[in-house]
């Protein structure tokens, strides 16, 4: 019996074939090693911005740095229209085996590319131009991968099948965190900073290798081959998809009533909470990132959990679910997390009364989510500067041409060129902790989380964020392959997945940080995730289709 004719209480009961756990393995493995490349760079970029924006100061280096990180998000949607088109003109095989060559000899190549201080400029042009093939092969990968496998799976099993491919992202990010921390601990500080940073990118090379030679031995999707023995495909994939009001419209619903809610949720408990533990907890890098690692080696297995469910219950009430469950917790479960991890801090942020008082048209919008503005007046140089302290502030409105003035507890901190230093030093006096506070959660070895009640507790906490990652993650490649026909599948469905990954999500860590910055409240960057996934469970409530039971094989489409 084909895979395409199975019924659904024949796949029900019996086991996974041979040539079924092959396809899984080819493309969940390869996305893997994609990841992992493009997580690499994030988790390096204060290094790699020493190493390639050396011309400038350290603030504006590491702001050089997560644009060119940033470069790599901005392009994906295109990676999905260049390399969507390819696959629905000529399979999926060939197209995902050019994107993972391409992302792996770009990740190579940036082990390899010499310092600014060895080339000059073209050393941050190259890397930037690095950044972007990467973020073009991404755009084209999961899509590639997702549809390969769901086009392999058998009928009501889609859900369980495509579930591995969505491990991959968090799999990657893993990899690359236990890859970084070992050979940190490995090599030492220094030498990891002045070069060992390069080894993760060059090993990636292996990866490439095994990812390459596993694909080459796989067969086109049964559903893409059938369509073209039966001269079906489309001749101008990006018309068809995006031309056409009746798909356009199923782009629409995908992206705004599935996708966005789904990428912030995925961002904010992976990304975002390793930022909120580093940037405003202030808690060490080591310690972050083996608090997170451990999240996510326990709750790993619930994209498989709840990528199963789908396949019984649907795809939309589970990442629906997903989307309003973080969206009600996230503010208590953050909260939580500052008194664990830094309990001074959470102390302060209650006690300590700092007051910027200013007249209200000296102040303008201090909203910067790349870090790109130059701020010159007191008032805004003021709020950034206590924003990137963590110190909780409120905006008073002053008497027109009054100058502005900032008090904590009512003693006044002098706005100055030294108002960084000053203030940080008030604010510590009047009851905020200390760099290197001994309350400030932190672990020497990545085995000491599971001794320390501390720890337990954020892994805890970091594990449910983690869990709601799995439930709005776990069935989305297999509802996005169904919204849509095989003709135009690849394209249609890897565009709403990468602007709603790329951008709604890949941006969100510095949109909440500009927002925390904007009001002097480190929860006020929540609202940011929480609008968004609520938005999509309205939108998805309201206007998208349960799709577990379609046909894929429906080439035509509605």
């Amino acid at each position: 019996m084909s895979m395409a004719t199975a019924t659904r209480t024949d796949v029900a009961v019996r086991p996974m074939s041979a040539e079924e756990r092959k396809v899984i393995l080819a493309s969940s493995l390869g996305t893997v090693f994609e990841w992992y490349d493009f997580y690499l760079y994030g988790s390096l970029a204060v290094m790699i911005g020493a190493q390639f924006f050396s011309a400038f100061d350290a603030s504006t280096r590491n702001i050089f740095a997560l644009l060119a990180f940033a470069a790599g998000f901005l392009v994906r949607p295109f990676g999905a229209l260049v390399f969507g088109r390819l696959g629905d003109l000529v399979g999926r095989k060939y197209t995902f085996l050019i994107t993972i060559l391409i992302m792996g000899v770009s990740t190579f190549a940036v082990g390899l590319l010499p310092s600014y201080a060895s080339i000059g400029w073209i050393a941050p042009v190259v890397l930037i131009a690095l950044r972007m093939l990467q973020g073009l092969a991404l755009g084209g990968e999961y899509g590639g991968a997702a549809v390969y496998v769901a086009e392999h799976a058998p009928v009501g099993r889609r859900g369980f099948y495509t579930s591995w491919i969505q491990t991959t992202a968090t799999l990657g990010l893993l990899l690359s965190l236990v890859v970084i921390l070992t050979i940190r601990i490995y090599l030492g500080e220094q030498s990891f900073a002045q070069w060992g940073w390069r080894i993760p990118f060059l090993l990636s090379v292996f990866l490439l290798a095994i990812s390459v030679w596993i694909r080459l031995q796989m067969q086109e999707s049964p559903a893409f081959r059938k369509m073209k023995e039966e001269g079906a495909q489309s001749k101008a994939p990006l018309t068809e998809a995006f031309g056409q009001w009746k798909n356009l419209k199923v782009v629409i619903f995908a992206l705004l009533g599935l996708v966005a809610g789904q990428a912030v949720v995925w961002y904010t408990g992976q990304f975002y909470a390793l930022f909120f533990l580093q940037a405003i907890l202030k808690v060490d890098l080591f310690t972050a990132n083996v608090l997170i690692a451990w999240s996510l080696i326990l709750g790993t297995g619930g994209f498989i959990v709840f990528g199963s469910l789908s396949d019984r219950i649907g795809r939309k009430p589970v990442i629906l679910a997903g989307c309003l469950i973080a969206a009600l917790t996230y503010f208590p479960l953050f909260n939580q997390m500052t008194k664990i991890a830094n309990p001074g801090l959470a102390a302060a942020l209650e006690t300590v009364k700092v007051q910027v008082s200013a007249d209200p048209a000296t102040c303008g919008s201090v909203f910067d989510p790349v870090g790109i503005r130059s701020f010159t007046a007191p008032c805004d140089t003021s709020r950034v500067a206590l924003a990137r302290a963590a110190i909780k502030y409120e905006l008073v409105s002053a008497p027109a041409g009054a100058p502005t003035k900032v008090t904590v507890n009512g003693k006044e901190v002098a706005v100055d060129k030294d108002f960084a230093k000053t203030i940080v030093a008030a604010a510590q006096e009047a009851g905020y902790p200390k760099a290197g506070d001994a309350n400030i959660v932190k672990l020497n070895g990545f085995f000491e989380a599971l001794a320390s009640s501390k720890a337990l507790a954020l892994i805890a906490i970091l594990t449910l964020l983690v869990i709601y990652v799995t439930m709005v993650y776990g069935p989305i490649a297999a509802a996005l392959v169904e919204f849509f026909p095989t003709r135009i599948r690849y394209t249609a469905m890897s565009l709403p997945y990468h602007i709603g990954n790329g951008w709604f999500g890949g941006f969100l860590p510095p949109t909440a940080f500009a927002m925390v910055a904007s009001t002097g409240d480190i929860y006020y960057g929540l609202w940011y995730p929480i609008v968004i996934a609520l938005g999509t469970f309205v939108i998805g409530l309201l206007f998208v289709p349960e799709t577990k039971d379609r046909d894929i094989y429906d080439y035509k489409g509605a």
